[in-house]
């Protein structure tokens, strides 16, 4: 993933700049006048309408409007209100783009209203959807936005002591590359496999064991075979595995099979490359606080904290876990990003879907932490 994400990250971000500029604000599923379409914006006199008029101006990065329509009760500064939206420290959110927003009324009275919107961001990961209950209040006949204070971890100067253990990789001759070739590849092992159908497709998922002594870079391929004996499709586990995997650790793997109906897959064929590369345990970052849970939206998830333990900035983190049944059966895998750096000794929160026909499945469940860190791209 070290390798494999700044790659993401660069087509990304130019995939986005490039959506940035021929959509000019796509609020999909919003209310009044679709972002773009029109020559005014229209008074917001009703919540939804003054909502939407904030969020596309979020969209459309016009700070000085957005902020301007807050409420006078609001507790954020303008830059502050700024850094909620854009993120910091080279996090995803600094990478990503408002793509639309979905608002529902909570509950509104004459002079209040809860609104609950979904928003679609578009990141060099894939799509993001975070959900947030935003505020209103009547101000004469115009509904303002009362925003909180975004609170940034505040980082004590102290010295942290380094106590990880790291590998190096010392090549023979100028002419060997990344992933020696002059040295035995690392001893890897499937340890699990399911295959299961779903409504977007089949979807093939386990883990993967390093047996070895040294790190490995590690991926998982699987190829889907009819009855006949030929290949229907082949897929690769991508970024849905940690990659780098120290001595003895075990990842989880998903490897998934768009529109393809298990029904008419005769064998599954799957295998597990590895190979010699440089790694270290460091930054350290601890699971805290983990627990299944309904959130906001009533979808079954596993939630929790990343404790970054190190003094280093981790700037994207990515959870990776694997479900269990009450047999010890990988019964599901899902992954999730955080969108905000996880600067040292600080925590952020976490949180990955879970089907709701899996949920009623799982008996236990073990979480990994992939990270990406700009200070060692």
């Amino acid at each position: 993933m070290k390798i494999v994400l700044p790659v993401i990250l660069v087509v990304g971000t130019a995939g986005l700049m490039v959506l940035a500029l021929v959509s000019g604000g796509n609020a999909r599923g919003t209310v009044g006048i679709a972002g773009g379409s029109a020559m005014f914006t229209p008074k917001g006199t009703t919540p939804e309408v003054a909502l939407h008029n904030l969020l596309v101006d979020v969209q459309r990065r016009h700070w000085d409007r957005a902020y301007d329509a807050l409420s006078k009760t609001s507790k954020a500064d303008k830059e502050d209100f700024i850094q909620d939206w854009t993120g910091s420290n080279g996090s995803l959110r600094s990478f990503s783009a408002l793509e639309g927003f979905d608002p529902r009324p909570l509950h509104i009275t004459d002079d209040q209203a809860e609104m609950r919107v979904a928003l679609h961001w578009s990141t060099p990961v894939g799509p993001i959807e975070d959900v947030r209950d935003i505020h209103l209040v009547r101000e004469g006949d115009i509904w303002r936005a009362v925003w909180p204070k975004y609170k940034i971890p505040a980082v004590p100067a102290e010295v942290i002591p380094v106590t990880y253990l790291r590998w190096d990789l010392v090549t023979g001759t100028a002419d060997d590359q990344w992933g020696s070739k002059n040295v035995d590849a690392p001893r890897v092992r499937i340890i699990s496999m399911n295959a299961v159908n779903t409504a977007e497709g089949a979807i093939v998922m386990g883990e993967v064991v390093n047996e070895d002594t040294i790190p490995a870079f590690v991926n998982v391929n699987s190829t889907l075979v009819d009855g006949s004996g030929n290949a229907i499709d082949d897929e690769t586990s991508f970024d849905k595995i940690d990659h780098v995997l120290l001595p003895k650790q075990v990842t989880p793997y998903r490897i998934d099979f768009p529109n393809i109906d298990l029904n008419k897959v005769k064998n599954v064929r799957i295998d597990v490359k590895a190979a010699l590369v440089p790694a270290s345990a460091d930054p350290v970052i601890g699971v805290m606080d983990q627990k299944l849970d309904t959130d906001a939206q009533g979808k079954a998830v596993l939630q929790g904290e990343l404790l970054n333990e190190s003094g280093q900035t981790v700037n994207i983190s990515h959870v990776i876990a694997s479900f269990y049944d009450n047999s010890g059966k990988v019964v599901w895998v899902s992954d999730g990003y955080v969108d905000r750096a996880l600067l040292p000794q600080s925590s952020e929160p976490f949180a990955v879907e879970i089907p709701k026909n899996v949920s009623d499945k799982v008996h236990n469940f073990h979480v990994v932490v992939n990270q990406y860190s700009l200070a060692r791209s």
